[in-house]
């Protein structure tokens, strides 16, 4: 079941078309990446999404009902430009937000000192947050967005300003909300991001989705028939109709092969060349270059 379905969405501000006519759904327990440059209308999707405005044309379903403003109970939004109260202590600031989010006192103490345990912020409970780091920050936040398990978990840039190791507790904790039956919705620019965390992803551009599928499907679809090629010798290749290209590397050489070639064949003519060949791998493109590739055969046609 789709936990989000966009149908022909539109909106515009003055003379320009934010969003133009996107149409997509989110499987229910997945990751999925909203990806796209900077201006590309991710954000006012989101915006959307949230109920924070709303469609001027199109329908956005929320389990396959109309969204609504109840709906939004059920969704937690951690924004590129954080929300936080600067001069407010860490534990009024959360206990304050739990409950704005349908917490009870008890309930959402009890939650919190969980939470501060886990992410090891215990000492910071007193501490106002403009005494904290920008990754710091950023744990509170997220913390304060997932503190009521909601079904729907949109992270925009959730990574920004963090070490590598709160970057995996991030991660980690992610994966353990999918696991426990909530979806999330991934947003950013960096794309070799999207390619470690999400399973399904849609491409936006200039207000309008130019790609969507899993991402293992995207790469699949998209991909050159390359493969890279390690020998214990000089590589010897002769081309022809079936190996048409070969770009020599340290040790061996990128082999590019037309494109109904399946790779036992490939490296079996390669073996019949007289290669002793030590590695054989097929290379599937980026999702980065993917979307540089896709953008420029948009502007072409």
């Amino acid at each position: 079941m789709a936990i989000l379905q966009l149908n022909n969405v539109v909106k515009e501000y003055k003379d320009k078309r934010a969003v133009d006519s996107v149409s997509f759904s989110i499987p229910e327990g997945k990751i999925f990446g909203l990806l796209g440059p900077n201006g590309a209308g991710k954000t006012s999707i989101i915006r959307m999404i949230t109920n924070i405005t709303r469609p001027d044309a199109g329908s956005i379903l929320f389990r396959g009902e109309e969204l609504r403003r109840e709906h939004i109970e059920q969704i937690g939004y951690l924004p590129e430009e954080r929300g936080l109260y600067k001069k407010m202590k860490v534990g009024e600031q959360l206990l304050y937000l739990a409950r704005i989010k349908g917490m009870n006192k008890q309930e959402a103490r009890s939650a919190l000192k969980a939470e501060a345990e886990k992410f090891e912020i215990e000492s910071w409970w007193d501490k106002k947050i403009e005494e904290l780091s920008k990754g710091m920050q950023q744990k509170i936040q997220f913390i304060a967005t997932t503190i009521h398990n909601p079904r729907l978990l949109i992270l925009d840039e959730p990574f920004t300003g963090l070490d590598p190791i709160n970057t995996n507790l991030i991660k980690s904790e992610i994966r353990k909300k999918v696991d426990n039956g909530c979806t999330v919705i991934f947003s950013t620019h960096r794309m070799e991001q999207v390619e470690e965390v999400c399973e399904n992803i849609v491409l936006i551009n200039q207000g309008q989705n130019i790609l969507e599928g899993s991402v293992e499907r995207v790469k699949e679809d998209n991909k050159e028939h390359k493969y890279e090629v390690r020998s214990r010798e000089a590589l010897r290749v002769s081309l022809d109709q079936d190996i048409i290209k070969t770009e020599p590397t340290d040790d061996g050489a990128i082999v590019y092969t037309r494109a109904d070639l399946s790779p036992d064949k490939a490296l079996r003519i390669l073996l019949d060349q007289g290669n002793a060949i030590s590695s054989f791998q097929e290379v599937l493109p980026s999702l980065d270059e993917i979307f540089i590739k896709t953008v420029q055969q948009k502007q072409e046609a």
